[in-house]
């Protein structure tokens, strides 16, 4: 499989020229491109970007994927002959976390680039920035940085059970961790607390950071917790979350792999109990 020899991505701003050994993201609206003939998704080469027949929009240096300069391109029109197109929610059971995180920073620069070609404040035309990954007003000269929205995402545990949640979103049968959106004047704690808190009502503590994840639904940074319960009874909110419940660790409920952070969450911390 194609993404199983991806081992690294390591974003970066400043571009490099494309080699024949180069990787295209090539987005068409919302979803990627891909060889109709490949047996898993993969990046386009060189070879086959430079002979693409779309409409070109725009281009944007993301890094390097294993290496090697990556692209992600933005094209008009339906996919040409001998290509299919997935949705980028798909990647999280078709790529590792590499590849995934490559196109996640693809599609969120896409959608900043498409959305910020006027300014904000006076409505004049933005245009790139001398030196940095941002838009700036030829008039007013207000800067506009790609849009990051900061969020906790956390696995409450109770010794050897696991409080998962359901939201009205997920597919049938899929449980997954708490989360929520950092809100202004808050420490990544505090909105940790208020979120567990209003979603399924009870309280938690002794929070511990363990890792962070770019998700790109639309351009949250995920930053991931473990906690402990500490008093209440789960009472689902019934809007953000229908059903939770507390399940024991030999015996979980679908969860997310580990492409995601909440299914790394939830894997690190069995591994901690198997440990202890």
């Amino acid at each position: 499989m194609f993404w199983q020899q991806i081992d690294s991505f390591i974003p970066a701003n400043s571009p490099l020229a494309p080699t024949d050994q180069s990787h295209h993201l090539v987005f068409v609206g919302d979803r990627l491109l891909a060889p109709a003939d490949a047996p898993h998704w993969r990046p386009l080469h060189q070879e086959e970007w430079r002979w693409l027949d779309v409409d070109r929009k725009a281009t944007h240096y993301l890094g390097t994927l294993d290496g090697h300069p990556c692209y992600a391109e933005d094209v008009e029109g339906p996919a040409p002959s001998g290509y299919n197109s997935i949705d980028l929610r798909s990647l999280l059971g078709l790529a590792n976390a590499d590849l995934f995180a490559a196109a996640g920073r693809g599609w969120q620069i896409v959608q900043w680039h498409r959305d910020h070609q006027f300014c904000s404040r006076c409505g004049q035309p933005a245009a790139d920035h001398h030196s940095d990954r941002a838009k700036q007003c030829a008039s007013c000269g207000l800067i506009a940085y790609p849009r990051l929205s900061p969020c906790i995402i956390v696995l409450v545990h109770r010794g050897e059970e696991l409080l998962l949640a359901r939201s009205p979103q997920f597919p049938a049968g899929m449980f997954s961790t708490l989360a929520g959106f950092i809100e202004p004047g808050e420490s990544a704690e505090q909105a940790l607390a208020r979120e567990v808190k209003e979603e399924v009502g009870i309280e938690i503590a002794q929070p511990r950071y363990v890792s962070s994840q770019s998700w790109p639904f639309p351009n949250n940074l995920m930053l991931g917790f473990h906690a402990e319960y500490a008093s209440g009874e789960v009472r689902p909110d019934g809007v953000e979350i229908i059903e939770a419940d507390w399940f024991r660790a030999n015996a979980l409920p679908k969860v997310p792999g580990t492409v995601s952070i909440s299914g790394w969450l939830i894997q690190s911390y069995l591994a901690s109990l198997q440990a202890s």
